[in-house]
């Protein structure tokens, strides 16, 4: 393979074209009109302005993407996150043009993407999963019935779900009907599907989820797990990696639980598969799998030394995984921060504009992520996550101690970051002390 097309943006595409680079493959960029600037449009071999700002009109719209990969005879798309990363229907058009989606199959995307049946098929193959509706909610008694069931607390999720949306957690069964009219009603604006289901709403859990690796032929491994219970509104603010909350035992039975479903499922490429853990009963729950690599990737290739991307590569071009479970072992502990153009005294309020003043703070296992530079405009039209800090130590709280100074040493104006909030973070006591659940935020009213 001598060229791939990026099908996204931003920092991600930046961390693509370096892994391309370094296996001598070409690099195919494609960019919106206010990305023209962008890093990863400099950096790439080639490049191609895809349309306007809008996404539908640009980095969504599929029919553009795959002209420009005939047309720069790209071998291959690699999608990043978000945007087509977990598209079927782009993974199946790439599949019918002849073009290699560097990601899992069509059939694999489709069936996680459903969270009802990713749910079932998680059941079927050993993972533990959180009680709740047989599937879909047929219909408004339906929901009444699960309910009674399973009792409150509880959440109604969109099958067609992501990023929070079409989410409604219900505490009271008097605000039972209006939430799940809402949550249904946001699930059809957001993904065109009203369609939900209802789980029991699990309270003062942890966020834990498993990187694993699949070549589609039955063989796949676990990079372990990463700890991402620090969370916005369901946007993840603070990753780790391992998750120093489990004990040995736990953490081995979770791993390989995952890899064999992995394997059942013969997984190709990257995938996570995401969990809740309640460390009251030392239990885990399968929440969903996500089918693409994760923006906190960076974690796990700092603490295994693998290049997520490169597997991914290996794989879609029909070659074996270059490690096998063995090989795998822990250096340390990494923690990736994410920082975002936001301004966290306005209710996090999206803070765009032009970037004059950069630094990053260094050191020894520092390693920053991002396609900012001095001079750059962050736009308003897309995230606004402008840069991951990673760093690795010896233990947790090294870590934090060493995040916290690479943290002081950052400077990036004069528009507004959450920077500052993410160093309150750290010097919080239950950060400090590892004990904190997803409710973190709220219960200290921190937004």
């Amino acid at each position: 393979m001598k060229k791939v097309l990026i099908a996204n943006r931003g920092e991600i595409a930046v961390r693509i074209i370096q892994s391309l680079k370094e296996l001598n493959i070409q690099s195919v960029a494609i960019y919106s009109t206010v990305d023209k600037d962008s890093l990863h449009v400099a950096l790439a071999d080639e490049s191609y302005c895809i349309g306007p700002a809008a996404t539908s009109e640009s980095y969504l719209d599929i029919k553009k993407i795959l002209q420009v990969a005939k047309a720069s005879e790209a071998d291959a798309i690699h999608p990043g996150y978000g945007f087509l990363a977990e598209s079927e229907e782009f993974a199946r058009a790439c599949e019918k043009e002849g073009i290699i989606f560097i990601g899992p199959t069509a059939d694999t995307i489709e069936l996680m993407g459903d969270k009802s049946q990713a749910k079932a098929t998680a059941e079927e193959n050993g993972l533990p999963v959180v009680p709740g509706s047989d599937g879909i909610v047929r219909s408004r008694a339906h929901a009444h019935q699960v309910a009674e069931s399973i009792g409150f607390p509880l959440v109604v999720k969109a099958v067609s779900g992501g990023g929070g949306k079409g989410m409604r957690i219900v505490q009271y069964p008097e605000t039972f009907d209006r939430l799940y009219s809402e949550a249904k009603k946001e699930a059809e604006n957001a993904f065109g599907d009203q369609r939900v289901y209802i789980e029991k709403f699990i309270q003062d859990a942890r966020h834990i989820e498993v990187q694993i690796l699949g070549d589609g032929r039955g063989h796949a491994v676990h990079l372990y797990e990463r700890d991402c219970t620090i969370q916005n509104h369901n946007q993840k603010l603070i990753e780790e990696a391992p998750a120093s909350i489990l004990d040995e035992e736990t953490r081995a039975d979770i791993l390989e639980t995952t890899a064999d479903f992995a394997r059942n499922i013969n997984y190709r490429s990257a995938g996570t598969v995401e969990f809740l853990y309640l460390p009251s009963e030392n239990a885990f729950y399968f929440m969903e799998m996500n089918t693409r690599i994760q923006v906190e990737h960076c974690v796990t290739e700092m603490i295994t030394g693998i290049d997520i991307v490169e597997q991914q590569m290996h794989v879609a071009f029909d070659e074996e995984l270059t490690v096998q479970q063995e090989d795998i072992d822990l250096q340390g502990v990494a923690m990736e921060i994410r920082i975002n153009a936001e301004d966290p005294e306005r209710n996090f309020r999206p803070s765009p504009g032009p970037i004059e003043q950069l630094h990053f703070g260094k050191g020894r296992n520092v390693r920053i992520d991002s396609h900012i530079y001095p001079g750059y405009t962050i736009s308003p039209y897309y995230d606004a996550m402008i840069a991951k800090i990673i760093v690795q130590g010896k233990d947790r709280e090294d870590v934090i101690n060493r995040m916290s100074r690479v943290l002081d040493e950052t400077v990036i104006g004069p528009i507004k970051t959450n920077l500052s909030f993410q160093r309150f973070l750290l010097d919080h006591p239950q950060i400090r002390s590892n004990a904190y659940d997803i409710h973190f935020l709220d219960k200290n009213n921190l937004v």
